[in-house]
């Protein structure tokens, strides 16, 4: 860069020459020369002589001078990078966006009381009516429907003990569907002046003081026998019939686990033996019942205690 410092001018030649000053001059009668002061290094603190710096290369190394930021960044140029990088950037940030849309629409579902249960309906009670049913789930009311568990809806029917297991579905915006399996009274014992109907297990589902309102057999024993071998050997055969003919049968009895015996309400006596093979023997004994009755052969007895070689006298 040109040094903005004016230079200095002498005048050299014969004496009494005219200063460069003058206003007027005579060519030829004078040289005038130019010069530039330059300022002497100073002399370095330990005495050394200075040593001489070289000179600057315009553009180059330390010489050159800072360009502003903003030229700087002009002179950089921008290369895109590749497709398939920024490609996999923009799915991510898609996916990114898209989760936490999802995530925000669930936490509402799950907690928004405009998902609450309001109403109950009850399906597939016999023994029970939909009313107790819905009376024991009456704390589910008020609660967001995610929420609602079958684990829960079961632990709300435990006193219930017709109740074998339950469950329930969803129904948007406030309807919560509840399907209840009961269990299966086989039998009934009698206890006092009542009967009660009792399952393959023993447990007392009900109670009824005309045994004839219900088609199912009387196991002999009283309310005693109930847990105990002989009865759970008779309550397992009952378990395994059909109910068209559980239906036929007037009592059941047995004089050790392994001589259970039925009675029709026709009077015929149906020898089963133990309680194995109770699935196959229970088809056996259903083809026999339905074969036609000879009026001079009626069959009083059907052995089915060796099933597959059933015999009926």
């Amino acid at each position: 860069m040109a040094s903005t410092r004016r230079p200095t001018y002498t005048s050299t030649g014969r004496p009494g020459a005219r200063s460069a000053g003058s206003s007027v001059g005579t060519a030829g009668d004078e040289v005038i020369s130019a010069s530039r002061s330059v300022p002497e290094p100073a002399a370095p603190e330990d005495g050394k002589p200075a040593k001489p710096k070289k000179a600057a290369i315009p553009g180059f190394g330390k010489g050159r001078k800072a360009e502003p930021p903003a030229a700087a960044a002009a002179n950089v140029v921008a290369f895109p990078g590749p497709k398939g990088k920024r490609r996999k950037r923009n799915v991510l940030m898609a996916a990114g966006t898209l989760f936490a849309l999802v995530a925000a629409l669930l936490a509402a579902a799950i907690f928004s009381p405009v998902l609450a249960v309001d109403t109950i309906s009850v399906s597939g009670t016999r023994l029970l009516t939909p009313a107790q049913v819905q009376a024991a789930l009456e704390p589910l009311r008020g609660k967001p429907l995610p929420q609602v568990t079958d684990e829960e809806v079961a632990r709300l029917l435990e006193p219930l003990v017709q109740v074998k297991s339950a469950s329930a579905e969803a129904r948007p915006p406030s309807g919560l569907a509840v399907e209840v399996r009961e269990r299966a009274p086989v039998a009934l014992v009698k206890q006092g002046e009542q009967y009660q109907l009792v399952d393959v297990e023993g447990v007392q589902l009900a109670a009824t003081a005309d045994p004839e309102s219900v088609s199912l057999p009387v196991i002999d024993g009283g309310a005693g026998a109930i847990g105990q071998d002989l009865f759970r050997a008779t309550a397992a055969v009952l378990g395994a019939l059909p109910a068209d003919v559980l239906a036929r049968l007037s009592n059941a009895s047995a004089q050790s686990v392994n001589a259970v015996e039925l009675k029709l309400v026709d009077g015929q006596t149906i020898v089963w033996g133990n309680a194995g093979e109770k699935e196959l023997k229970a088809k056996v004994l259903a083809a026999l019942l339905k074969v036609p009755a000879d009026p001079k052969n009626p069959v009083k007895v059907y052995d089915v205690s060796v099933p597959r070689h059933p015999v009926t006298r």
